[in-house]
């Protein structure tokens, strides 16, 4: 009987598959299988070690490791495992982990040779389990994994920011993608040094970006970009102006469409004491 699809490890894989492309264009290392032992060893993010120590692959600290540690019961009573601050750490100790000479001759095979790369991380010994390779490359071929052996690029801004959940969202906020860039929306009381640590971005950026002073409290329903916004609206608002509405600001203008205030001013031919006025109609792109 064919295997079913879990949500579980599809959420996992809709999360980190773009931390995986990251580690495979810099250490040529297949994103699949970097995916496949994710799931494996953290049981889809959910294992004890995963949830308190971001540890995605069970790595444990050797005599090198200077970091923080976590302890439970494995080979050993009370055994040691490094603790990383976020999942992007994890997986980029684990790459560094396969760089190591025990594995190298892995690197001789090309990324996209899936079942050479799981058969050969079973022979240099990387796990116990006979059914190592076979468990690797079965989530592989019933998940499609091996398609991101084939990327050419990823998203930088969810491979650099992995602290948003599987639904994209971070703690307290759901991320939203506009004009080619993330937004959040505020809760209201937030403010940029908060929102810096929840979303990973120096709040001194995240205030630049959006146009306000770093000390401003946020009200309930102000949009938040995490990267610098553009200088014109989507093409979709090509010839369609923007009708201004009551109680609307420039500036609400400019955040609705991701865009600058200086060139929404630029792009209307506006002096800076322009007031907006209910039915102006306004060039966004």
């Amino acid at each position: 009987m064919a295997q079913r699809r879990n949500s579980a490890y599809e959420d996992y894989i809709n999360r980190y598959k773009d931390i995986a492309i990251e580690q495979m264009m810099r250490h040529h290392i297949p994103a699949s299988i970097t995916l496949a032992q994710g799931l494996l060893e953290s049981g889809a993010g959910k294992s004890l070690l995963t949830v308190s120590s971001n540890n995605h692959f069970g790595i444990k600290c050797h005599n090198e490791w200077t970091g923080r540690r976590f302890y439970k019961d494995d080979d050993i009573k009370d055994d040691c495992f490094r603790v990383y601050d976020n999942a992007r750490e994890s997986f980029e100790d684990h790459s560094k982990f396969l760089l190591r000479p025990r594995y190298q001759s892995l690197f001789s095979l090309k990324t996209t040779d899936y079942k050479g790369w799981a058969r050969g991380l079973k022979a240099c010994g990387y796990a116990t389990n006979p059914r190592y390779a076979d468990q690797l490359i079965d989530i592989i071929e019933l998940y499609g994994l091996y398609e991101y052996d084939y990327a050419k690029t990823y998203d930088r801004f969810l491979a650099s920011h992995s602290g948003a959940n599987t639904s994209g969202h971070y703690a307290s906020h759901r991320i939203y993608y506009r004009n080619k860039n993330y937004y959040l929306v505020a809760n209201g009381g937030e403010t940029f040094k908060s929102l810096s640590k929840e979303v990973g971005v120096s709040y001194r950026k995240l205030a630049k970006y959006n146009e306000r002073n770093k000390k401003d409290v946020l009200s309930k329903g102000d949009i938040v970009y995490m990267e610098k916004k553009r200088s014109k609206a989507e093409k979709m608002y090509k010839g369609q102006p923007h009708v201004v509405r009551a109680n609307e600001s420039l500036y609400d203008i400019a955040q609705l469409y991701g865009i600058r205030l200086k060139d929404l001013y630029k792009k209307n031919q506006l002096p800076y004491d322009y007031m907006p006025r209910p039915g102006d109609r306004l060039r966004v792109y």
